[in-house]
């Protein structure tokens, strides 16, 4: 194990050269509201892309919602001026996870950098998550109203069978437990029919197969929701890593990616109690469909400090206070032997049993209370398998939201908000 000081982003060397063969990074944080990790995260990724070429960043995002990021990112005709534009067009609760001035001052960065850059060089910025059933499908009218008027009937046969249940997706997800108001084989039309369009080059195309592929997914996910049990997570995260792989395919072989998604997504389930629980994540499917070699998956961890986060599903963010970490915890022994800021690169065989062993690791979703501390908020851990490499911070400070207005969520997910 290789123990570094972070102060600069040069310090970041021992993990760059950890990922000098990496095909995928994977880049946690414990929380979705701490401006520290998003400042490390950014930090890494700046020099991910200018020194060792990576391709895009892939978010626990909307795929409608980062498109409109990434026109503006890669200067496409019709994106906004200046990125901040687009994300404070988020408007699905959590937004301040993207719609935040950290994320704001990466993407101007990537912009400008973009700029100096042929077209098809240009680094992008997408969304690997499910949730978007209503946006992707608007987005899909709007991408056949104009470039495929014979293949509306499919999308409109898919729209009419959600229409009854409005925004209320969950709804769709209870009544199919008890009649047949599936939807599936409407959906699965629509897929195919944008597949097949996609199947010619072209920006908008692909983001229409994609936005079919989340309609699949959240049908998928929404159903298996109310039912309870491992099934929806799985469906999210498997979803998540199926649109990771298109992306590398879309860009071509030689292409590189960057994900950036809670650590309950990005560490090996494997290394945790989630695999007792029968659930899978990102981190875990990566390595197995791509090989540990080309895979560096990155953990974050702080000890206290403050957070960005709500204290019940879809209400007000509030800053909060994060108390220290308990005994016996990854994030207590940390805090003992680590200085404030340090990145932790795994491998070896000189590595502490505090690092092969079990301990708890903190994960606070964007639902949080912190007098659940003493019970929850805690996930077993074998660290060194769980990831390949840790950013800790010993004290965190709370995330800077843009002040834009959020539409109700989805129901809650477990664990909370991650």
């Amino acid at each position: 194990m290789l123990v570094q000081r972070l102060g600069a982003p040069s310090d970041f060397d021992p993990l760059l050269e950890r990922v000098r063969d990496a095909r995928v990074v994977m880049i946690g944080e414990s929380t979705h509201g701490s401006y520290d990790y998003y400042r490390l995260r950014e930090q890494l990724t700046r020099r991910l892309i200018a020194e060792c070429g990576f391709s895009f960043v892939a978010v626990e995002g909307d795929w409608p919602d980062c498109d409109r990021v990434h026109r503006s990112v890669t200067a496409a005709p019709g994106g906004a001026l200046d990125p901040q534009t687009a994300l404070e067009g988020f408007e699905r609760w959590p937004t301040w996870m993207w719609a935040n001035a950290e994320v704001a001052r990466f993407c101007r960065w990537l912009r400008a950098w973009n700029q100096e850059l042929p077209d098809g060089q240009r680094a992008g910025f997408h969304g690997l998550d499910v949730y978007s059933l209503w946006e992707s499908m608007q987005a899909i009218f709007d991408y056949l109203g104009e470039e495929d008027p014979t293949s509306l009937e499919a999308a409109q046969d898919a729209y009419r069978c959600f229409e009854p249940y409005g925004k209320r997706v969950e709804e769709y997800g209870a009544a199919s437990r008890f009649v047949s108001a599936r939807c599936e084989e409407e959906v699965v039309r629509l897929l195919a029919r944008t597949r097949e369009q996609a199947m010619s080059d072209g920006p908008d195309r692909f983001s229409a197969w994609q936005n079919a592929e989340v309609v699949a997914g959240a049908e998928r996910y929404y159903r298996a929701m109310v039912a309870g049990g491992p099934d929806s997570w799985n469906i999210r995260d498997t979803h998540m890593q199926d649109t990771l792989d298109r992306l590398l395919d879309r860009y071509g072989p030689d292409a590189r990616g960057i994900v950036w998604a809670h650590n309950t997504h990005v560490g090996d389930a494997r290394a945790t109690d989630m695999a007792a629980d029968g659930m899978v994540n990102i981190g875990q499917l990566a390595r197995e469909r791509h090989g540990n070699d080309a895979v560096t998956l990155v953990g974050f961890g702080s000890y206290r400090g403050t957070v960005i986060a709500a204290p019940r599903w879809g209400s007000p963010s509030e800053a909060m206070i994060v108390p220290p970490a308990r005994e016996g915890s990854v994030e207590r022994r940390l805090h003992e032997l680590m200085p404030e800021r340090a990145v932790l690169v795994f491998g070896g065989d000189d590595q502490p049993e505090w690092v092969t062993g079990t301990a708890d690791h903190r994960a606070i979703g964007v639902v949080y209370d912190p007098s659940f501390e003493s019970w929850g908020n805690y996930v077993p851990t074998r660290l060194g398998e769980r990831y390949d490499a840790f950013i800790w911070c010993d004290e965190t400070t709370a995330l800077h939201p843009l002040p834009v207005p959020a539409a109700a969520g989805e129901m809650e997910t477990y664990p909370a908000g991650v």
